[in-house]
């Protein structure tokens, strides 16, 4: 186990790595909640859904475990001399790409980097202007593209495993725990988000002897208004497995409606489409009993260093699981502005040219990454499984911490599955 003081780069005396007067985010002037008063601040920037949007309750998590995460940094003396400070220029999106635009540009002068940007569409959206400005950003989103410096552009701090490789990932769990499914029927979100998961669920049929027996696109409820449409056509053609891509609300209608109409099969889940919030939906026999759900990072039951320094620096327990996700998406930051501090600079290009074979280790939150790499290694790539459990914290259970994949070890994937 890592000694308690590894966690935050120590490096005394204010302001010692070098940061011009005119770099955009660097002040030094203490932050507005700072700690300690005699040294500056580095603000970064947050983009997310945390009101209204489909995904902001698992935004606004997120944003809980970014906030301690940073909290921990600064109380054990920050970074190069500086706090660092992610509230300031927090900024509600609404899992719009146009807000997110818009609030990128409102942001952006007075950032370092983004601590996160959420969403694929949302960061796609905004990643030319990002490339222009030297602006790297943390990933609130897992299409695959981001592993990949020919259209992530060194600019994406992603973690995990991607979307694709996800489903993969899932599906050689669901074969060896539950049964082979024969007929996948996949439910998901149009967009990168559900492209990327629905490819990784071919990919795995076809090394699997498996077919797709129906893909269906759907969008949130509230722009498409119910899941009538993708529950009818399951139900005309049952496969042996759903898989989800979609955010919790629809995934709480959709099982729910297909166990209501007989459907005999289980359901299979990306990160997104879990919320706790379903066990108190109508949704949650069915969910209990018929569904998992796959991770990128060690949850809130997690036994690693980092889900043990997560748990005793939360101020109460988390609404849910997004509070993990935050902490463990905020290593790779940390260690890009550590590594920038060591050299001596601390800029936007600086910290862009950093991320090339930046290693992150996550504490055993995730695999250990390493950045700036032509294609990832996919077969390192790891899930946790889980599944819904009302008598746990935070409604769910850890049923597997370190699953990698067989198929990942014999099929080839040398580009983003989906663009």
């Amino acid at each position: 186990m890592a000694a308690p003081l590894a966690f935050g780069l120590m490096l005394t005396g204010a302001c010692s790595a070098s940061a011009p007067a005119a770099t955009p985010g660097i002040t030094r002037a203490p932050c507005p909640q700072a700690i300690h008063k005699d040294k500056g601040c580095i603000y970064l920037g947050v983009l997310s859904d945390l009101n209204n949007g489909p995904f902001a309750p698992l935004g606004r998590s997120m944003q809980d475990g970014q906030l301690a995460f940073w909290n921990e940094v600064n109380k054990q003396g920050g970074i190069g001399g500086y706090e660092i400070d992610i509230a300031t220029y927090t900024r509600d999106t609404a899992y719009d790409p146009r807000k997110h635009v818009t609030e990128f540009e409102n942001v952006a002068p007075h950032v370092l980097a983004l601590a996160m940007s959420f969403g694929t569409a949302q960061t796609l959206a905004v990643l030319h202007d990002m490339d222009e400005a030297n602006l790297v950003t943390g990933a609130g989103t897992l299409w695959s593209g981001w592993q990949y410096r020919s259209t992530d552009r060194d600019l994406v701090l992603d973690d995990g495993y991607s979307y694709c490789t996800e489903a993969v990932l899932g599906l050689d769990w669901f074969a060896q725990n539950h049964y082979q499914p024969r007929t996948l029927g996949v439910v998901a979100y149009r967009g990168n988000y559900g492209g990327d998961y629905a490819s990784g669920a071919l990919k795995w049929a076809l090394d699997n002897g498996a077919t797709i027996a129906s893909r269906i696109d759907t969008g949130p409820n509230s722009e498409v208004g119910n899941q009538d449409f993708p529950v009818a056509e399951i139900m005309a053609n049952p496969p042996d497995l759903v898989l989800l891509a979609t955010g919790p609300a629809e995934t709480a209608e959709i099982v729910s409606k297909l166990a209501k109409d007989g459907y005999t099969g289980r359901f299979l889940g990306s990160t997104p489409t879990w919320n706790s919030a379903l066990l108190k939906t109508p949704a949650a026999q069915a969910l209990t009993t018929l569904y998992n759900y796959t991770s990128p990072f060690d949850g809130w039951d997690g036994n690693s260093v980092g889900a043990q320094r997560a748990r005793n620096a939360a101020p109460s327990e988390p609404t849910n699981f997004g509070y993990n996700i935050g902490w463990a998406i905020s290593y790779p930051m940390k260690a890009l502005l550590t590594k920038a501090a060591g050299s001596g600079e601390i800029d936007r290009p600086a910290l862009r040219n950093t991320l090339d074979r930046l290693t992150v280790d996550s504490e055993g939150m995730a695999a250990t990454r390493i950045y700036g790499r032509d294609e990832p290694d996919v077969a390192a790539q790891r899930a946790v499984v889980n599944v819904p459990d009302p008598n746990t914290s935070l409604g769910s259970r850890t049923v597997v911490a370190d699953y990698q994949s067989p198929t990942l070890k014999r099929i080839a994937i040398h580009e983003p599955c989906t663009r």
